[in-house]
């Protein structure tokens, strides 16, 4: 039976369709017939579809225009937008989609790197034309149950990468029907929808999800719609010696059974049949059919099956817009919500039932949306079950483990790894770095963040030594042990300054700035380094130490595979991979000397790890925008 939700909304949807739209008549520079047999089966598929227009993420020359991530990522901020949230408001990613750009990690993930969205949780749903409607189950239930407030989910399809005219040409014409015919009805596109337990109410109506009904058939049913097996469901295509002796046998080409279809509908209406038996729903009282078929010939075997039912839901209610935008499989019904929401008026009470079969192995789904009045009443939210403050997650990976320090050490070691774990994720998300993770760096790039850096580690020595100068009584020996680390790195600076000169660099060493990020951070730690005995500088030092043994070392192999550079272009980093690590065993015996003198000097270490890590990922913040 179906999943009843009491406080789930829809909030906004959003969708993405690349290029400009593509007419039956300009098909032929995408996906292109290949004799006069796939000539005449273009001509009858599309007759019967009833799309007149579709989008793809391929150029005409077959190269791809847009990733599958980056086509969900699209539609994500698309989403968003319309309801003026962030993805910082989100703490959960669920994705539906037949296959991302790879068969692993999950596509969920994909996206979230493609976002460079904070950490979350993720679920990757892989189907065919129902898989969004299970991973929106999934983050409904989630938000039902208080495990979250908000979690944006995306369905995504971006099929034309196999339709590509080089993908037939090797065999020519003994492609079966059934991997042939798909090439006239599938596109590509992309939609999202955020869910949330508190709506806005923006446009005077809230739309709440009441219930979500997905069965599946494959018991009773052979394959329908298949990618990865031969024309005979018999082989897989990691059965074949290589992935090209699979390509020539056919397991690689997207196929369905049509032979199939009839029973899809006639299985999905019976189920249809028994909710309203079930009293889940009544014809009569749906406004609004959005109706998922991939071919306009569909529209009268659902009406007939239906009347025959005495369940007639009439035409006029009915919404589509299959004919404009194209069949995108999973992304299909929420491309369809986007825009139903973006140009027709949904009333107080109105319901709106989103019917989606998927053909894969027999299966259907089945959405009611009911719209609210803003100023309803709503049930509370769950209260949801957190981590307590200053317990960091699992396996993180902190400069020091606090479960292997010395006992007085672990309270503060555990609320640092803690702060460390946040600092960590948000560096990773800065510009400079998600551009390296993403693959986009350049060797500009590189030389404009060396060029701002290095000014920065110059003054690392000069603020180390004026904190020693201020320690005074008991703390003769860290300010021994601070001055030991202060003269390893006053020349670091100059490595670093060789690197930006063998990227390309020609501005004077004392012409090179830092950004507002580095300067804000250099004033701070002179302030502090000028007080009476500025042991929380200890803080400071658990950040940018950490930095350099924890997060370089994982650029630094990035960079390498993305920049035609010589070897002592990374000096610096290299240095710092592999030494930071006793820098950081010095700090570890410099705290156990301050908190034995002082117990109480914990929380200022903590405050100062914690300003210094705002600091420095603000300087991460301008590296890509100050050249």
């Amino acid at each position: 039976m179906p999943t009843r939700f009491e406080r789930v909304y829809i909030e906004a949807a959003g969708s993405h369709l690349p290029g400009a739209p593509v007419g039956n008549d300009e098909m032929d520079a995408y996906i292109a017939p290949i004799n006069r047999i796939s000539g005449r089966i273009k001509a009858r598929i599309l007759a019967e579809n009833g799309i007149r227009t579709r989008h793809y993420a391929i150029a005409p020359d077959g190269s791809t225009t847009m990733s599958h991530a980056a086509l969900a990522a699209a539609a994500v901020h698309d989403c968003l937008d319309h309801a003026q949230a962030t993805l910082a408001d989100v703490s959960l990613l669920a994705v539906g989609s037949s296959g991302g750009d790879a068969l692993m990690p999950g596509f969920a993930s994909m996206i979230q790197g493609e976002l460079g969205a904070p950490p979350m949780s993720t679920l990757s749903s892989q189907g065919v034309c129902a898989a969004g409607v299970t991973a929106l189950a999934h983050a409904a239930q989630g938000i039902e149950l208080g495990a979250h407030r908000q979690a944006m989910v995306v369905a995504a399809e971006l099929p034309s990468r196999m339709f590509k005219h080089s993908r037939f040409a090797p065999r020519g014409y003994d492609s079966d029907f059934d991997a042939h015919f798909l090439r006239w009805m599938l596109s590509d596109g992309a939609g999202a929808a955020l869910l949330t337990d508190t709506p806005s109410g923006r446009g005077g109506i809230r739309l709440k999800l009441k219930w979500i009904h997905q069965q599946s058939f494959a018991g009773d049913y052979p394959v329908c719609m298949q990618l990865g097996l031969t024309e005979d469901r018999s082989t897989s295509f990691l059965d074949f010696p290589s992935s090209g002796e699979a390509e020539a046998a056919g397991a690689l080409s997207l196929r369905q059974d049509i032979r199939l279809l009839p029973h899809l509908f006639d299985v999905a209406i019976h189920e249809y049949v028994k909710l309203v038996d079930a009293g889940w729903v009544k014809s009569g009282e749906i406004d609004h059919f959005l109706c998922h078929y991939s071919s306009d010939k569909f529209i009268p075997v659902v009406e007939d099956l239906l009347d025959k039912a005495g369940l007639t839901i009439p035409r006029e209610r009915w919404y589509s817009n299959l004919n404009t935008r194209g069949n995108t499989g999973a992304a299909s019904i929420f491309v369809m919500l986007a825009e139903f929401l973006e140009t027709r008026t949904v009333r107080p009470g109105e319901q709106i039932l989103c019917f989606i079969p998927e053909s894969g192995r027999i299966s259907a789904a089945y959405m009611l949306l009911e719209a609210e009045a803003a100023d309803a009443a709503l049930a509370p939210p769950r209260v949801p079950v957190e981590t307590p403050a200053g317990t960091p997650a699992a396996g993180i990976a902190a400069p020091h483990d606090p479960a292997t320090a010395p006992a007085p050490l672990q309270p503060l070691l555990t609320q640092l790894a803690g702060l460390w774990q946040d600092y960590r994720s948000q560096v990773w998300r800065s510009p400079v770095v998600h551009q390296l993770v993403a693959g986009r760096f350049d060797v500009a790039a590189y030389r404009n963040w060396t060029a701002q850096w290095v000014p920065q580690v110059r003054e690392g020595s000069l603020w180390m030594r004026e904190a020693v100068a201020s320690l005074t009584g008991p703390y003769a020996l860290l300010a021994q042990l601070i001055e030991t680390h202060a003269g390893e790195e006053q020349n670091d600076f100059m490595i670093l300054y060789q690197d930006y000169l063998a990227a390309g660099g020609s501005q004077p060493l004392d012409a090179l700035r830092r950004n507002p990020g580095g300067e804000a951070l250099n004033a701070y730690l002179h302030a502090l380094a000028a007080t009476d005995n500025p042991v929380g500088l200890l803080g400071a030092i658990y950040i940018i130490e950490g930095t350099g043994q924890r997060i370089v070392p994982a650029l630094l192999p990035l960079l390498r595979r993305q920049l035609d550079l010589p070897p002592a272009a990374f000096r610096f980093l290299e240095y710092h991979g592999a030494n930071d690590e006793h820098h950081l065993a010095r700090w570890l015996a410099a705290v156990e000397i301050v908190l034995d003198i002082d117990p109480a000097a914990a929380p200022a270490i903590l405050a100062t790890a914690r300003r210094t890590a705002q600091l420095y990922l603000m300087q991460f913040e301008h590296i890509g925008t100050t050249a």
